[in-house]
């Protein structure tokens, strides 16, 4: 009987050590071999290869203080908690070089400290956030600063994580934070460890949007690259160095000898996305009269473009899906009173394409805009990526537009040009505009070096400049963001399309995809919550106890019936 006992004693030791053993050799291999898994059905929690590629290549620490802490509502506790759970999964792929800390600026013992880290915060660029928490108890405000400041190597770069969004409740607007997470920290990081910008020029001379109209697209692209504004001017190298150049709605004529500079920086590989209006339309006079005309733009570009794949058309396009402008029906106690009316002349781009410049885009805002069409040429792939919606009708210049319009009624039978083309990518090889057209001494010229043919390359043809521009006001100089509607408070996706214009253009399609990415939150159902409360809280904290109960009284019988033989 003892040497039984003594055996399987032996037995359990041997089984005890060798589990030991078996925990210790995974954990010894595991040091080895890095691998997570996410059972998520959008891979929530995976990290995308642009992101873990920037990670690995960290030669030394990103510290990262994030001011998100303290007790916040269930809304801003997610946010909080969903923010550290991102920075975990960093810090796993960037070897040790990423490091963070969670920061209460409020936990101060005096309140000229606090008021001194809150200046400092502004300053920085974060912006705080008032929260007014509506229990069915009481009423809290709570003033927080969900922002982090990112460091490295004596550079330091701001990460805001929570963006408020006009016209959006607190809980979708966390959502959306929440799904443009990685790509804010992503950038952020990229933006911080970036050692040279790619230089992008702005060109002028042309009438071209200005620094106040194009304000805000010139700014939103200075936070990836280095942006100046070059007149070229007939000046060889005005353009040599530049990455890629804008062409921000023109409005008087190229001459040869510019268009002829510009078609040399893109044989030499360089990258352009032109924005450019097929038809002028005076709106002063559309204003001040009444009534106006559209005629073809004559800016001396059609060939360079026909040359490269695309044909701007002269012709002015209406679309029942439009944008509302404010228009005066009357007087009220001697003050006009402006309703809103839809202006077919200011179409509204839904994008279909699942190219990643457009994926995922929303509503872009368009005005008297234009068409275009791909033609045949070598060695370049045309993609479109924005067309007007199936009720569109398109008129050919000259074209009289009438005011008075906006109020009339359309007859949608007159609206059967569907989907016109408004936007077009161009990649590959293209063929100089100026092929066989110079002279022996300009062929000859190894300093110039005249190329027929491009290297690799890539182009944007956009059939409306009147995407780029942002509204002011001109009481105060306040300029509003690209794509922002002054009369209907609405954020049309304007800049985030030509920001990933340029992100594609500059071969930056990391940022694209993370711009893209879709991150489904499983929202509460608020109706429920505030009606079936009691059921669900019973459902659980009861169930989980009954099922509890039942095991143990099945545990029970087996147990009896097994023993009692």
């Amino acid at each position: 009987m003892n040497s039984k006992k003594t055996i399987r004693k032996r037995k359990d030791i041997a089984m005890l050590l060798a589990v030991i053993a078996i925990v210790i050799l995974i954990n010894f291999v595991g040091s080895f071999i890095f691998k997570r898994f996410d059972l998520t059905s959008e891979k929530r929690y995976t990290l995308s290869e642009s992101s873990r590629k920037l990670l690995k290549n960290l030669d030394d620490v990103v510290y990262i203080k994030v001011y998100l802490q303290g007790d916040f509502n269930p809304n801003f506790t997610r946010l909080k908690n969903e923010t550290k759970e991102l920075l975990d999964e960093f810090r796993a792929y960037s070897n040790n070089n990423l490091e963070y800390e969670l920061i209460n600026p409020l936990d101060n013992p005096s309140k000229e400290e606090t008021d001194k880290i809150e200046k400092q915060l502004y300053d920085k660029g974060i912006m705080p956030e008032q929260i007014v928490d509506r229990s069915s108890q009481k009423v809290s405000e709570t003033f927080i600063w969900p922002g982090a400041i990112i460091s490295y190597k004596g550079k330091e770069s701001v990460w805001q994580i929570y963006k408020r969004q006009l016209g959006f409740e607190t809980e979708q607007s966390i959502n959306n934070s929440i799904q443009e997470m990685e790509y804010g920290l992503t950038n952020a990081i990229r933006k911080t460890t970036l050692l040279k910008k790619p230089e992008v020029l702005f060109v002028e001379g042309h009438d071209e949007l200005d620094t106040i109209r194009g304000a805000d697209f010139m700014r939103s692209v200075a936070e990836y690259y280095n942006v100046a504004r070059v007149n070229i001017n007939h000046k060889l190298y005005a353009l040599k160095g530049a990455d890629a150049i804008v062409i921000a709605q023109p409005d008087s004529m190229f001459d040869e000898k510019d268009k002829f500079i510009i078609d040399q920086f893109v044989m030499h590989g360089g990258k352009i996305l032109w924005l450019i209006d097929p038809v002028y339309v005076n709106r002063d006079t559309l204003t001040t009269r009444g009534y106006s005309l559209g005629f073809k733009n004559e800016l001396n570009l059609d060939d360079i473009l026909f040359k490269y794949g695309v044909r701007l058309n002269p012709v002015l396009v209406q679309d029942l899906q439009s944008a509302q402008v404010p228009v005066n029906v009357g007087f009220k106690q001697g003050q006009p009173d402006f309703k809103p009316f839809y202006w077919h002349y200011y179409p509204l781009l839904l994008p279909s394409s699942n190219h990643p410049i457009v994926k995922n885009l929303d509503l872009i805002k368009s005005e008297y805009l234009g068409t275009l069409d791909t033609v045949f040429t070598r060695n370049v792939k045309k993609t479109i990526l924005l067309q007007t919606s199936k009720y569109t009708k398109t008129q050919p210049t000259p074209v009289r537009i009438l005011a008075a319009q906006v109020k009339l009624k359309p007859q949608e039978s007159q609206y059967t040009n569907s989907f016109q083309n408004v936007a077009c990518l161009l990649e590959g090889e293209f063929e100089s505009n100026y092929k066989n057209r110079v002279t022996r001494a300009i062929l000859e010229d190894s300093i110039f070096d005249f190329k027929p043919k491009s290297l690799p390359t890539k182009m944007i043809v956009v059939a409306d400049g009147d995407i780029a521009k942002n509204e002011y006001q001109r009481a105060t100089g306040m300029i509003y963001p690209v794509g922002y509607d002054m009369y209907s408070k609405q954020q049309f996706a304007n800049k985030t399309f030509l920001l990933n214009c340029m992100n594609y253009l500059l071969d930056d399609e990391g940022l694209l995809h993370l711009r893209s990415r879709e991150v489904k939150l499983r929202l509460l159902d608020k109706k429920k919550i505030s009606t079936q409360v009691t059921k669900w809280k019973l459902t659980n904290v009861g169930l989980p106890l009954l099922i509890i109960i039942c095991f143990g009284i099945v545990q029970y019988f087996i147990r009896k019936k097994k023993y009692s033989n």
